[in-house]
């Protein structure tokens, strides 16, 4: 192997850690406070803070981000498979469940949209 590629991959398992730390972090919160907010989604507001606050710059967990991101699929496989066990629940709610889950997607498209465009907005407000 040559010594850049080992570099790039010594950085991938660092930021991979430093990313793994977070979650367990907030996942050691929820527990320690008995906070009903699962671990994943505390890791990621300390994330958003340590961002905010200039601790981490996004560029230096880029690429072990975007690892996780291209292969989140295989996150989802076993919550998919733990479906096998409800089938009798499925079938008798499934249309619910599908039309929760098609409404709340929705909802956070139209959110999201709405806020890019207000931000856009304020944006060229300022600019001008």
């Amino acid at each position: 192997m040559h010594a850049s590629t080992l570099k790039n991959l010594a950085r991938l398992f660092a930021e991979l850690a430093v990313l793994l730390a977070i979650y367990l972090l907030g996942c050691q919160m929820a527990a320690w406070f008995s906070w009903p907010i699962p671990g994943g989604v505390i890791g990621m507001v300390l994330l958003l803070l340590a961002f905010a606050l200039g601790l981490v710059k996004p560029v230096a967990l880029q690429t072990g981000a975007g690892l996780l991101m291209a292969e989140m699929l295989l996150f989802f496989i076993p919550a998919l498979m733990s479906l096998l066990d409800y089938g009798a629940l499925l079938r008798s709610d499934g249309w619910r469940i599908l039309l929760v889950i098609g409404i709340s997607t929705l909802m956070v498209m139209l959110v999201t949209a709405f806020t890019v465009e207000l931000v856009v907005r304020l944006r060229r407000s300022h600019e001008a």
